[in-house]
């Protein structure tokens, strides 16, 4: 068996997934990370953008993560995210019109919110 790390993908509102993962690839404010097991301990800040997690037995997951922080140490990692929605729970069209309205609207925070959900879908 391939060495694992425990993964909680939790929003503010609820636990989003739980489980084995031997990468995941996440946003932070200093770039893209990757963590695998074993990896140094670290804490970060979470930037607005798709997590995809490699889970143990081969299947991927994708979220968008609307900030919050990122934390690992002895092989648990923690996202704790704002705002999660794993990829399969994004309306596409929603997101869309979403992406419209916000380009209309010059809201740039909710152009970058779309988006996101967006670039999920897509990576999964």
């Amino acid at each position: 068996m391939a060495a694992e790390l425990h993964v909680e993908l939790v929003a503010a509102d609820r636990s989003v997934w739980s489980g084995e993962a031997t990468l995941v690839v996440a946003r932070t404010a200093s770039g893209d990370i990757g963590v695998m097991p074993g990896h140094q301990p670290l804490l970060g800040v979470l930037e607005s953008g798709p997590v995809t997690i490699r889970t143990s037995d081969g299947g991927t997951v994708v979220a968008a993560v609307h900030g919050g922080f990122v934390s690992f140490a002895d092989n648990k990692l923690s996202l704790l995210a704002e705002i999660a929605e794993l990829s399969d729970e994004i309306d596409v069209q929603r997101a869309e019109r979403a992406l419209e309205r916000a380009k209309s609207d010059a809201d740039a925070s909710a152009e970058r919110r779309a988006d996101v959900r967006l670039r999920a879908v897509a990576a999964r």
